[in-house]
């Protein structure tokens, strides 16, 4: 059961899986760039950010080079970015490093951007959410794929208090070349 009688602002966690990248030779996988699919399905994700309303206050980004030019080309599709935060511990994250890199956000953000990894990022989710809208818990449980966005919406006075089970998971997008899917 999802921890509604919370005191505090309603606050959302978006978690954006990088887009698609690729792989190439010798190229060791931190430094890895993004695919042409990635390179087209990355500011579709932005543009699906901005048309739910979603624009963040912070974003935090892995250092990986396919996060950052995630990061990059989802960004220029808002007026004007939020400052971003690129953190070392990101980088192939499990649940409990990713919720201390949260916990860290300032209590004035009310809406936070993750984007790093799975299989990280889709344990976190599967983790925070204590219930899904529709069929929202199955689709991630199925797949969490590149350039997949994740939308958790909880009440609490800081993001320390956002803990396992008191989320509710309220949307599933994949941003693919120009269409929601």
């Amino acid at each position: 059961m999802i921890a509604r009688a919370g005191a505090g602002p309603l606050r959302h966690l978006v978690v954006l899986r990088h887009a698609k990248s690729a792989w190439p030779d010798g190229v060791v996988d931190h430094e890895r760039p993004l695919a042409p699919r990635g390179r087209r399905d990355a500011p579709v994700a932005g543009r699906i950010l901005a048309e739910s309303d979603l624009l963040p206050d912070l974003a935090l980004c892995s250092t990986a080079v396919r996060a950052r030019q995630t990061w990059d080309l989802a960004s220029a599709q808002w007026g004007t970015p939020p400052p971003v935060r690129f953190d070392a511990h990101l980088y192939a994250a499990d649940v409990p490093d990713l919720l201390d890199v949260v916990h860290d956000v300032p209590t004035e953000v009310d809406t936070l951007l993750l984007i790093g990894h799975n299989p990280g990022l889709e344990d976190l989710v599967l983790d925070l959410a204590g219930d899904g809208l529709d069929d929202a818990l199955d689709q991630v449980r199925v797949k969490f794929p590149t350039s997949a966005i994740a939308v958790l919406a909880w009440r609490g006075t800081s993001w320390e208090a956002l803990t396992p089970g008191t989320a509710l998971l309220t949307n599933v997008i994949v941003a693919r070349g120009g269409k929601k899917r």
